[in-house]
């Protein structure tokens, strides 16, 4: 034989379904991309896209909202905002706060954002 049994394709959706929502979102698209079999499981189940959109509306409650509003699905909204919601967490949480100069930003400190998001930034600076 060529190589393992693909576990995907021997199990019930479900069950295959309930060990990729285990994945953190990275995980899981690396998954996606791992053979055919999965990639058709992973890409048609909403719900595992759903849930980590869920919690990046945590951070990024309007851009998720309007997203999902314009139509896009779970896992574009998601592809969409999980960067933005990982660099403005860190920014509201006062992580920047103290940096003397733009030389001395992480490298994946910066994101697009738009003026809303930088409002809530520059808000969360000023009650620090």
């Amino acid at each position: 034989r060529g190589g393992p049994a693909d576990f995907v394709a021997l199990l019930p959706p479900e069950v295959s379904s309930r060990i990729f929502s285990d994945l953190d979102v990275e995980s899981l698209c690396h998954a996606a991309v791992t053979c055919k079999g999965w990639h058709r499981v992973i890409e048609s189940n909403d719900r595992l896209w759903r849930h980590h959109c869920l919690s990046v509306r945590a951070v990024c409650q309007r851009e998720i909202d309007c997203d999902r509003g314009n139509g896009y699905s779970w896992k574009i909204t998601l592809l969409r905002n999980y960067w933005k919601s990982k660099v403005k967490q860190e920014w509201l949480s006062g992580k920047y706060s103290n940096i003397p100069s733009q030389n001395s930003l992480p490298e994946k400190s910066m994101y697009p954002m738009d003026v809303d998001t930088w409002g809530e930034i520059l808000e969360a600076e000023l009650e620090r």
